[in-house]
Formats: C-alpha cells, structure tokens, sequence
C-alpha cells in the first residue's frame, strides 16, 4: 500500500527504511533550517505533552524529571567526592 503524501512531507516516524535515505535528502539542512525544525519539535512536543485539553501532567512531569536528571549530571563529580569522603 502506497502512501499518498509526499515523502519530503511525511513526519519521521512515518518514513519507512527504504525511504530513510530520501528523506533525509530532502530535508532543509541550512542555518535557517535547523533552528525551524527544531522550533516545530519544541511546538509538537508541547502541544501533545503540555497543552492537552484532558489536563494532566505527563508533560510538565517530564520537564521536570529531566531537569532534575541535568543537575544531577552537573553536580555528579561533587556529590561522588562527598560519598567518598563520607566513607573514608
């Protein structure tokens, strides 16, 4: 079964293997095209996660539990030493 949408317009997780390679081609890789796509993950992740008509807090949990994942890798090498020192 063929699809009718062109691939260039297809979301990634729609795009089969075979397709992958031109895909990828047809994508805009200038300076002005990253930061636009990565401007319309951000959108679609909000709107699915964060803006939901249902109210729940999968999204802003997920913020938050990769947030707090981030200050733990900062402050890896400090809380490591001071666990060491503890046993010492």
């Amino acid at each position: 079964m063929a699809s009718s949408i062109p691939v260039k317009e297809e979301k990634l997780v729609d795009v089969r293997l075979g397709q992958l390679s031109s895909w990828i081609m047809t994508q805009d890789f200038t300076p002005k095209g990253i930061p636009g796509a990565f401007q319309r993950g951000y959108y679609q992740y909000y709107n699915k996660c964060v803006y939901v008509k249902t109210g729940g807090v999968a999204g802003i949990s997920m913020v938050l539990a990769a947030y707090m994942l981030f200050n733990y890798c900062c402050c890896y090498r400090e809380l490591r030493q001071e666990q060491l020192c503890k046993h010492h």
